[in-house]
């Protein structure tokens, strides 16, 4: 079999997972070409993986390679506008979560992949972590019944990661864009990715970054990037999102808040059953009359291990073999769908419709 040729725009820290990802599968898989609009980043980057081909535009990379998938993991106001350029030359992509900096972005990349009739696979890695496989193993298996709450819950004491994620313009918002979508994504798939219908939410800028410095764990950023970025995002984003079937969804991400500890933390509510990952897989039940709580042997604590490469090779695999991906790009525009409305409903302080 011919191998696949593959590139990636934007060599920033995300990349380097889905290289890793790509080098596991290098009896299949074979990246060609790289771009990155950071000529010294993308240099070596090119030594380090050996690629010699690397450009400076994405637009000139499509238009000189052969290439038949890219990885989209540029910063987040970039991944519209190189997403449908990919889709338009004809190659599938996979694009890092958030999917866009909108649900209009968003859309317009679906569109695009279904006019070329190309595959856009979103980068909802926790789909494809080892806890995400025994919680829907079990949900699957009717352990759970009709599931009609959850919480979804990803706060941090000061964690923002600097640089390009705490500027509007670049990254589209703050903690409930960068790390609500990973929770949110994963509870409405455990929940059988219903489609939402209104969200009431509110947003808070009163602590900021950097406000401590000592013992407090920083977040690497991308220091080389000839740029001046604003801080202007929010420190923490609640919301209570409704869906079509009545399931509600709490949510809560920041980047900076006065806790304790950082927490991540996700639960499901059944009418037979309830599941929370923190960070192991616990469910609670009733049986033989008495309430039980029940752990999987073995450690079912997410494991970072293998985890993007899992999402990557299902990729390839999705483009060798022309399959539907686990993680499309009308999940991607349901989840914008709920970010624009929270953000929406913290700006004007009423519930806003989901369309």
């Amino acid at each position: 079999m011919e191998k696949i040729k593959v590139g990636i725009i934007g060599t920033g820290g995300i990349s380097h997972f889905h290289m890793a990802g790509y080098k596991k599968l290098s009896d299949k898989v074979e990246v060609t070409a790289l771009c990155d609009i950071n000529e010294n980043r993308v240099k070596d980057y090119s030594k380090q993986y050996s690629i010699p081909n690397y450009y400076l535009d994405f637009n000139e990379m499509l238009k000189k390679e052969k290439l038949d998938a890219v990885s989209v993991c540029t910063w987040n106001n970039a991944h519209m506008p190189a997403t449908v350029a990919a889709l338009n030359a004809g190659v599938d992509v996979l694009c890092e979560k958030p999917m866009a900096m909108n649900a209009a972005e968003a859309e317009l990349m679906e569109k695009a992949a279904i006019d070329n009739k190309k595959m856009l696979m979103i980068g909802f890695v926790r789909r494809y972590g080892n806890d995400t496989a025994i919680v829907k193993d079990f949900i699957d298996n009717g352990f759970m019944g009709d599931i009609y709450y959850a919480k979804a819950t990803y706060l941090r004491r000061n964690g923002c990661p600097g640089g390009w994620f705490g500027d509007k313009s670049y990254s589209g918002g703050g903690p409930l864009i960068d790390l609500g979508v990973h929770v949110i994504d994963l509870t409405r798939y455990l929940a059988g990715c219903p489609l939402p219908v209104a969200a009431s939410g509110a947003a808070f800028s009163n602590l900021g970054m950097n406000r401590a410095s000592g013992g407090n764990v920083q977040y690497a950023t991308d220091t080389s990037a000839k740029v001046q970025f604003l801080y202007d995002v929010e420190d923490f984003a609640s919301a209570l999102v409704r869906f079509d079937n009545g399931f509600v969804l709490s949510v809560e991400a920041s980047f900076n808040l006065n806790i304790k500890n950082d927490i991540g933390t996700i639960e499901l509510y059944g009418t037979k059953a309830g599941i929370k990952i923190d960070p192991g897989v616990e469910f609670y039940a009733d049986m033989n009359g008495h309430f039980v709580n029940l752990q999987p042997s073995g450690n079912s604590s997410l494991s970072f291990e293998g985890l993007f490469e899992g999402e990557v090779a299902h990729f390839a695999d999705c483009v060798i073999n022309k399959k539907q991906p686990k993680s499309p790009a009308r999940d991607g525009v349901a989840l914008m769908r709920i970010i624009d409305a929270i953000y929406e409903s913290a700006r004007t302080g009423s519930e806003v419709k989901i369309i």
